[in-house]
Order: structure tokens, then C-alpha cells, then sequence
């Protein structure tokens, strides 16, 4: 199973890899740069063969760069959308030289533009990227408040239809959960993976960000529990982390670190409900 958490790059990011080992995970996600200023990597060369060199060795992979939280693919305003291309192409150019194979993005806001023309804003900022050949665009479900995109499985697929680029999904459980996809019992794990191979296809299925919910299905409130400990639930998780559709997928974890519970906490988790 390739289960893992999003771990720090303090000092170096060839660090992420003993941070990961150090937690118990076998595969993993960083942020680049700080996630809330609009800042390109600076990643020197010997950083990034040590980072390639380590997870070769110590077999720690499939990694994802998560974007920055300021892009905002949907917007309708020229200067952000401007913005957000260039981190993105920034975040992709870095995950070729670090040979990650997935950068991660949500959709973000349409503003009141509209969900059709937020989706195809979306895409039109998705396809100015210059992506490498050997990275793949992972689009993220939302919880969908607001006017942010994402929160609807359709969303999705109309993304990856009207995108020129080879576009894949990650998908976040407390995310859809509180989105209004019920998770929390096995029945409702069959139906959502089920919706969403009719949807979108679980080909298209990449990675997933395994996350409890603090709040209850539909809520839209985006806030992470630990695994078992949310309102999934114990059920929802050990019948989601079983489904034969997620067996070769990997998991990363968003857990908070609270109540003396952190990530290393949260893998046992996944590995003791694992059957």
C-alpha cells in the first residue's frame, strides 16, 4: 500500500524524504515554496539529484507537489489568471526537475462569473501550461462552498473534457464528503466510487488525499479529523481505504497534529484498518 503524508521542505527539499520516513509513509506530498505568497521554487540542482537519489533509495514515492493555494484557475480576472499561470508552469517546471510525476490543483472560484464559465476559464488557464511530458496535472474535488468549483464530480469532467492537456484527479475524502457525498458507511463508499467511475472515470483516479471530516456530509465546511476519528468514521474509512478501485492507488494524508495524534498517528491508522 503507498500511503504517506504532506511533509515539510525546511531546509532542503531532499529533507521531505527522512520526513517521510520519520512518519512511516512510503510515498508523499510537499509544498515548493510557501503555499500563501506568490513565490517561484528556488531549487538548486544538488538539492534536487539528492531528493531523486534518497527516495530512489529508500523507495519513498509517488510524490505530488501541491500548488499554491493563491491559484485560482476559474477566476475571470486577466491579472490572477496571469498570476496563476505562471506558478503553475513554475510548479510543473519543478516537478520535472525533481521528477515527481504529479503537481496538484484546485479549480478554484468562479467570483460570480458562473460555474459553465468558471470551468471553461479553468481550462483555458490549464492549457497556456507548458506541462512536461513526464508530469501530469492532478485536478482536486473541493468542498465546494462558496463559488469554488470542484465540489461536484461534473465539474470535473467538464475540466478534463474541455482541457487540451492529459488531465488526471485527485480526490480528497473529507473534501467530497463535505461536498455531499456520503463516505461514512460502506454502502455510501460503493455509490461514490461508483458515481464518480460514471462521472469521471476511476481511470482518471491518480491519487487521493485521505482525510476524516470534522463536519458533517454536505456541510461544505473544510476541516480535517483524524482518520477514523470524523465524521466518516471508522466504517467509511476501512471501506474506502478497501475498495478494490483504491488498492493501487496512493494515499496522502492532510491529518491536523493535535490531541498528541500526528501523521505518524494517522498511517498505523490507515494500516491497522487496512484488511
Amino acid at each position: 500500500m503507498y500511503v504517506g503524508a504532506h511533509v515539510s521542505v525546511a531546509g532542503g527539499v531532499d529533507n521531505a524524504v527522512d520526513r517521510q520516513l520519520d512518519v512511516g509513509g512510503n510515498c508523499g506530498q510537499i509544498f515548493t515554496t510557501s503555499p500563501q505568497v506568490w513565490q517561484s521554487p528556488n531549487i538548486e540542482n544538488d538539492e534536487a539529484d539528492a531528493f531523486k537519489q534518497q527516495s530512489l533509495d529508500d523507495g519513498v514515492g509517488p510524490w505530488v507537489i501541491h500548488s499554491a493555494y493563491l491559484v485560482n484557475l476559474a477566476t475571470p480576472k486577466d491579472g490572477l489568471r496571469q498570476k496563476s499561470i505562471d506558478s503553475m508552469q513554475a510548479e510543473v517546471d519543478a516537478a520535472e526537475q525533481l521528477d515527481i510525476p504529479y503537481v496538484n490543483v484546485h479549480l478554484g472560484a468562479h467570483t460570480g462569473a458562473g460555474v459553465e464559465q468558471g470551468i471553461e476559464n479553468a481550462a483555458e488557464t490549464l492549457d497556456a501550461l507548458d506541462v512536461p511530458d513526464d508530469v501530469t496535472v492532478l485536478i482536486e474535488s473541493d468542498a465546494g462552498s462558496g463559488t469554488k468549483l470542484g465540489g461536484e464530480f461534473e465539474h470535473l469532467r467538464d475540466v478534463l473534457e474541455q482541457s487540451e492537456q492529459d488531465l488526471e484527479v485527485c480526490l480528497d475524502t473529507a473534501h467530497t464528503f463535505v461536498a455531499g457525498y456520503d463516505l461514512s458507511t460502506e454502502d455510501g463508499v460503493e455509490e461514490t466510487l461508483a458515481e464518480f467511475d460514471e462521472v469521471v472515470g476511476l481511470d482518471k483516479l491518480s491519487f487521493v488525499h485521505l482525510n476524516d471530516s470534522k463536519h458533517p456530509c454536505a456541510s461544505n465546511k473544510d476541516e480535517h479529523a483524524h482518520i477514523g476519528e470524523g465524521e466518516i468514521g471508522e466504517e467509511g474509512m476501512r471501506a474506502f481505504i478497501n475498495h478494490d478501485a483504491i488498492e493501487d492507488v496512493p494515499l496522502v494524508l492532510e491529518t491536523p497534529t493535535e490531541d498528541g495524534k500526528s501523521y505518524a498517528w494517522n498511517i498505523e491508522r490507515v494500516h491497522e484498518l487496512r484488511d
